[in-house]
């Protein structure tokens, strides 16, 4: 973990947890397919972060709390190599005070606190409806009986609804097949493929429970390196 900046305001919740609250001001702004890439100033220092495809300008003020640092992150839509990247899973227009959810919270944030818990929040269940292959499962199937899946490997036929590439060596990928188990409908893949939203594709890979890559990256259920059909 990258110490805390020094300007970080740390700020003590009711549950007794705190969190650090930065404050920045947008010098740069590169926009890419899936991310905004926004070159801010804290302080007197400067700093790469990338959010989830945003609108921003240079001048805008923002504040954030703990993000995922990459060092020598390579961006290949950008033909880019950054020395440090820190990715977030949203900004929010005023200090972060509290963990209820934020109504100024930008950058598709998934959740409380805008997303800086960042757990695996899909977005809105879609109206899916697609045949089950054989030697598939479907989602439901999986979520309803999480552990008896645990460490095998599964087949599920789904739509991607959610791509973003290049994160800790993977792209992740969200899909839905229609299904769902006690209000839960979506699966998050690592997968070195290459898929578009919209997508209907079978993957094949490794269940894993409980898996947390730190900095609040933590997924109840996750496919590891599924192989796209």
């Amino acid at each position: 973990m990258i110490p805390a900046a020094r300007s970080a305001a740390f700020i003590k919740l009711a549950d007794g947890k705190h969190i650090s609250n930065h404050k920045v001001v947008v010098a740069e702004v590169i926009q890419t397919t899936n991310y905004t890439y926004l070159h801010v100033k804290e302080n007197d220092s400067l700093k790469w972060l990338a959010v989830p495809s945003m609108q921003a300008s240079s001048g805008d003020i923002y504040y954030y709390s703990e993000g995922l640092p990459m060092q020598q992150f390579e961006s290949k839509e950008l033909h880019r190599t950054f020395d440090l990247v820190l990715f977030l899973g949203g900004v929010s227009t005023v200090p972060i005070t509290d963990n209820k959810p934020n109504p100024h919270a930008q950058a598709g944030a998934p959740g409380a606190n805008q997303a800086y818990t960042r757990k695996a929040t899909p977005d809105a269940k879609k109206e899916i409806k697609m045949d089950v292959p054989a030697g598939c499962i479907t989602i439901a199937d999986l979520l309803a009986s999480k552990e008896k899946y645990n460490g095998k490997t599964v087949r599920i036929k789904g739509q991607v609804t959610k791509y973003s590439p290049e994160i800790m060596d993977k792209n992740w990928i969200h899909i839905q097949d229609g299904t769902e188990s006690n209000g839960k409908f979506d699966l998050t893949i690592t997968s070195a493929a290459k898929v578009k939203t919209g997508d209907v594709l079978i993957f094949e890979g490794k269940i894993a429970l409980n898996k947390d890559f730190g900095f609040g990256y933590l997924f109840e259920v996750l496919m590891e390196d599924g192989v796209a059909k």
